[in-house]
């Protein structure tokens, strides 16, 4: 399964970054060099370790709103993060251009279903905004119920972004919405991109992973990422993590 869109995100040669400012002073940006060869690729790394901030970037060269959402989002100015800092600076090599595509983001999904909510109210907008997404309002379902609707309603062929998906979904909904990657990306019109802390996410088989914890941007295993470490060794023994929690805890006190 190669990568049908985005072949390549890469730094501009005459890019002006200042290393003393965001987002220059991220460490890998000066290296930023990323290949995708394949439909399905995460990014891991720690809080802040610059995966939300390419994330938004590759959102912009894709002509999506870098708040979240579809095109038809894009001239929604009052949601938050409404311009990628890094797209400026960077270059994206496609093998062909997505028609459609759309970038989730976990804390656009509240936003999202009160604009659906505002185009129902409004007597200007034709059509029924619910009409894709169930038929009714997203403000009525749980947060991870309205993020499976919204993302069955956007299996078209194209560019899928997802950043921290798992923030809205179960364990047990995490395996659905792996079910619905697996079948799309066998169609070799689908291209997903996701950020994700999630163990469970990131065993989707042969995708590509890429760790955003050094300097540079380098690929690794679920087995080599902290995330899978640490879950894993919280199961295993949770006294034994307890015992080191509980310890610092006294000692800082």
């Amino acid at each position: 399964m190669t990568a049908p869109f985005l072949e390549r995100l890469s730094l501009k040669e005459n890019a002006e970054l200042s290393q003393a400012e965001f987002p220059g002073n991220l460490p890998f940006v000066r290296t930023l060099d990323i290949r995708f060869t394949n439909a399905v690729t995460f990014f891991v790394g720690e809080n802040g370790s610059g995966k939300s901030t390419v994330m938004e970037a590759i959102a912009s060269l894709c002509g999506l709103p870098t708040a979240g959402g579809g095109r038809n989002e894009l001239a929604d100015i009052k949601a938050p993060h409404a311009h990628s800092e890094l797209a400026p600076f960077v270059r994206g090599a496609f093998r062909r251009k997505p028609r459609d595509g759309y970038f989730f983001r976990a804390e656009f999904q509240a936003h999202f279903a009160t604009l659906l909510d505002e185009r129902r109210a409004d007597p200007d907008f034709l059509g029924n905004p619910y009409a894709r997404y169930g038929g009714r309002s997203l403000h009525t379902r749980s947060h991870g119920e309205a993020f499976l609707e919204v993302f069955s309603a956007w299996l078209n062929p194209g560019i899928i972004l997802m950043d921290e998906p798992e923030a809205a979904l179960s364990p047990q909904r995490q395996l659905a919405l792996l079910s619905k990657m697996g079948k799309l990306a066998k169609s070799g019109d689908i291209q997903f991109v996701v950020a994700t802390h999630s163990p469970i996410i990131l065993t989707f088989p042969n995708a590509t992973l890429l760790s955003f914890d050094g300097e540079c941007i380098e690929s690794t295993h679920l087995e080599e990422t902290s995330h899978f470490h640490i879950t894993k060794g919280i199961l295993d023994a949770p006294d034994r993590f307890w015992k080191h929690l509980l310890a610092d805890d006294e000692e800082g006190y």
